[in-house]
């Protein structure tokens, strides 16, 4: 919790009276779908992102009228070396699997979350307020069995 939560609660604070003096701004949390849904061994994790999505819904109300915009973005699956090295203590399916799972046809990359981020910090996406945006190609609309033991991953 202090990690994540009161952490963005902190920085977004900190970072909102500067934005102020600036005349606004954006700010943009990451959270998980771990917020949402029953990941074994995710609880702490799971419930602190869940927090950091409700503190996104409050400084989206409370700050806009200085001109700051309040988003989160909540990844899936991503292709990272530390997902690569999971999928190798795996027996080397996981991610091949993760991928078939998911409606895009892909993981996820650092690089579509970071579109994400940046996209919502621009003119373009100052009416999207208060949202947790997933960016997971689809895979959360899938059954959560289609992928045995993804459970262990996310």
């Amino acid at each position: 919790m202090n990690i994540n939560a009161r952490a963005f609660l902190f920085g977004a604070q900190r970072a909102a009276q500067m934005m102020k003096e600036r005349g606004g701004g954006y700010i943009v949390s990451l959270t998980s779908d771990g917020s949402q849904r029953v990941v074994p061994g995710y609880i702490i994790t799971g419930a602190s992102k869940a927090a950091i999505e409700t503190i996104t819904k409050y400084l989206s109300v409370e700050l806009a009228p200085v001109g700051i915009c309040v988003n989160a973005v909540s990844p899936g699956l991503v292709a990272t070396d530390a997902l690569r090295h999971i999928n190798a203590l795996s027996g080397g399916s996981v991610l091949s699997r993760a991928a078939l799972a998911t409606p895009a046809g892909r993981l996820a990359t650092p690089e579509d979350i970071a579109g994400v981020v940046a996209f919502l910090c621009t003119p373009e996406a100052d009416m999207i307020r208060g949202q947790i945006i997933v960016v997971d190609g689809g895979f959360s609309h899938q059954r959560v069995n289609v992928i045995e033991g993804i459970d262990d991953l996310i």
